[in-house]
């Protein structure tokens, strides 16, 4: 079984979180504050951590850093701070998905699922060279994209940004952290690359640029590559 580990102080939320997952068969721990976080992550091994980042006794970020020291275990933050800042800074910290207050339990649940598929992934080894979609396919090995059987003609920037994607499926990949891998510490606040290449990749790759069913932007945040 799954075990999950929900990390916030209000405890009508605790108590539903509890419920809804106990429903579905998880094995389920329980803290308050960041200290009893941290001591039942090393003592429990959890699978995912649900965290909430107003906590009593310090700040959810660096609960993420004080998990990161020694595990890549999801991270989802479950968190009423609206602020682009105060989640990309999550992000950053080592988080791997966000979830803002007041959230639908469908939702999580669907979040938690993707967890759970990228923890199994790495835990089989390294990704596959090869990504196939309804669209497209991915050879990371061949640098190559092709749509449809046909090859598609990316700059390197774009394969650079691809690449970067999905690399990480299903995970929320920040604003900050794509501008870094892909351009350097430098363009760290220059969002319109981002905007002008997604667009891009978008109309390469997507069916619908209009409506993409791949590359999802997760506003004020970043974005996420759905398989």
């Amino acid at each position: 079984m799954t075990r999950i580990l929900v990390v916030d102080d209000e405890p009508q939320i605790v108590r539903a979180l509890v419920i809804n997952l106990r429903a579905r068969r998880y094995e389920v721990d329980a803290a308050y504050d960041g200290t009893t976080a941290l001591r039942m992550a090393a003592d429990r091994h959890p699978d995912v951590v649900l965290l909430d980042l107003g906590l009593p006794d310090m700040d959810g970020v660096d609960v993420i850093a004080g998990i990161r020291g020694w595990t890549r275990v999801p991270i989802i933050v479950l968190s009423a701070r609206h602020s682009s800042d105060e989640k990309v800074e999550a992000l950053d910290a080592g988080a791997d998905d966000y979830v803002t207050k007041p959230f639908a339990m469908d939702e999580l649940l669907a979040r938690l699922r993707a967890a759970e598929r990228r923890r199994s992934d790495q835990e089989q080894g390294p990704a596959t060279a090869r990504l196939e979609t309804a669209a497209f396919t991915v050879d990371l090995a061949a640098k190559k994209a092709t749509r449809h059987g046909a090859d598609v003609r990316l700059t390197p920037t774009e394969w650079h940004l691809l690449e970067a994607l999905v690399r990480n499926p299903g995970r929320l990949v920040s604003q900050k952290q794509l501008l870094r891998d892909v351009w350097g510490p430098s363009y760290r606040t220059e969002t319109n690359y981002l905007r002008v290449y997604m667009a891009q990749l978008r109309r390469k790759l997507e069916d619908d640029p209009t409506r993409p069913r791949h590359f999802v932007t997760e506003p004020g945040m970043g974005y996420r590559f759905e398989p």
